[in-house]
């Protein structure tokens, strides 16, 4: 037997691929699947089934093209309710792959078809569970996603998933090794571990979850300073379970090479949203006006779905040169389907025909602290609330970029700010994103935080209510 974790970090997402003799199963495949199909053929084996723990939000699985290609099934818990052809298993099904069995254990509450996958070797023996957003490393699955498809309040929810791991997961045996669907940096929990593989026992004795004294307590903690789920969560959703158009179709349509006067016809004649994915650096020096940054070097499919929430946007690419294919392909990951094409030769293109370039006005760390003036400068500070409350500039406002949608109305035009994030990666997408809506007030911190740090300008962990997003 042959247990591999595909972890794709830009998304913080585990898959699984295991083969027992001539046969193998995947649970919670990628959208691409054309690594799979390798990856089954090198190894001489056929795909016999393809488990899905639950109706994804964070991403779109590859469920369906697997399926059309090899013939292997698609296996989700109890309670699923696909529109396409599946096997809706019932609790405690066995399923034989090679030499080893795969017990389903039903463990709603992160949503209501949530299954853990429980792997029984070929001695009988439960060697693992993949648990998919059931129980996660540290923490365990968000109970607020299924609440208008369950008509159940996050409570209730919550209360279901208190159950599921108390009866189903808690009496397993501690040598297990827990194989979940994300890592830390998924928006589909809060506490999550760096690590990605762990043993239950270990989980039993340090994962706060697990280690709350009653249901009530449980309850409390697990629905304790949950944010708003992402704005594409429910489009992932419905195409997870309604299905979808075929990835090959969507990166071939996408691959579409504009030149700089197709490309800005194609601008003005629509809707299209210029996507920038290039490092910010290099945006910063030099870009289509509009643009929105958001980097491929970072959290980038999370930050689109995220800002851009609606699936059906469509898009237009910049990219460094010969990066067309991996954007589309990271896009396509969390449903961004609608690409209408990319500017052949990026950037450096556009500037060669005469075209309108722009610029964000971005200082060192070390200018920023010749510049700033503790009584009279104003800051604004696009990290997420727990990293402001860890440590701050005085008297900056904490307005995270998830949210910026909310605190853009309350700018003043005419009134300077510096602006700033952990790195410089979220700060510019912010740059990117208020210069398209007009603000030009604004100066953005190079190296962000980490670099603001290393100078002498005041920073504090006192919290001012008045500074936070309200």
């Amino acid at each position: 037997m042959k247990i591999e974790q595909i972890y794709t970090g830009c998304l913080a997402q585990g898959a699984y691929y295991v083969i027992s003799e001539n046969e193998a199963f995947i649970i919670d495949p990628l959208r691409e699947v054309q690594p799979y199909l390798e990856r089954l053929k090198n190894d001489g084996v056929s795909l016999k089934y393809i488990f899905e723990t639950h109706f994804h939000a964070d991403f779109v699985s590859g469920h369906l093209d697997l399926s059309k290609a090899t013939g292997a099934p698609i296996v989700y818990g109890p309670n699923a309710q696909p529109a396409f052809e599946a096997i809706v298993a019932t609790d405690e099904q066995i399923f034989t792959i090679g030499k080893v069995k795969i017990k389903v254990l039903h463990t709603p509450g992160h949503t209501m078809e949530s299954s853990t996958f429980l792997l029984i070797d070929e001695n009988d023996k439960d060697v693992a569970i993949f648990s998919g957003d059931t129980l996660f490393l540290g923490d365990v699955g968000r109970p607020d996603l299924a609440q208008k498809a369950a008509d159940m309040t996050q409570e209730q929810l919550a209360g279901l998933l208190y159950d599921s791991l108390m009866n189903k997961i808690m009496p397993l045996s501690d040598d297990i090794t827990v194989y979940p669907a994300h890592g830390a940096g998924s928006a589909c929990g809060k506490n999550m571990m760096k690590e990605t593989v762990d043993t239950l026992g270990n989980q039993k004795k340090m994962n706060y979850a697990l280690n709350q004294p009653n249901k009530e307590a449980f309850i409390a903690a697990v629905t304790d300073g949950l944010l708003p789920p992402p704005a594409y969560f429910g489009f992932n959703v419905a195409m997870n379970k309604n299905g979808y158009e075929n990835f090959e179709t969507v990166k071939k349509n996408a691959m579409t090479p504009l030149s700089p006067d197709a490309f800005e016809t194609l601008v003005e004649a629509s809707s299209a949203l210029i996507l920038d994915t290039r490092d910010s650096n290099a945006f910063k020096n030099g870009f289509v006006p509009q643009a929105i940054n958001i980097g491929i070097k970072g959290d980038f499919a999370p930050w689109v779905g995220a800002l851009i929430g609606d699936v059906k946007q469509e898009i237009v690419l910049v990219t460094e040169p010969g990066m067309e294919e991996e954007v589309i392909t990271r896009l396509s990951r969390v449903g961004f389907d609608h690409v209408l094409g990319f500017l052949e030769g990026g950037l450096e293109a556009w500037k060669n025909a005469g075209k309108e370039v722009d610029t964000v006005h971005r200082i060192s760390a070390t200018e920023f602290e010749q510049e700033f003036n503790a009584e009279n400068s104003s800051v604004i500070d696009v990290r997420k609330e727990s990293e402001y409350v860890a440590e701050h500039i005085e008297n900056a406002y904490c307005k995270p970029l998830a949210d910026i949608n909310d605190w853009t109305k309350d700018i003043q035009p005419n009134e300077h700010f510096f602006l700033h994030c952990a790195g410089g990666y979220r700060s510019m997408i912010a740059a990117s994103i208020l210069q398209a809506r007009g603000y030009r007030n604004f100066t953005e911190i190079e190296g962000g935080f980490n670099a603001i740090a290393k100078t002498s300008i005041p920073t504090s962990d006192f919290v001012c209510q008045s500074k936070l997003l309200n």
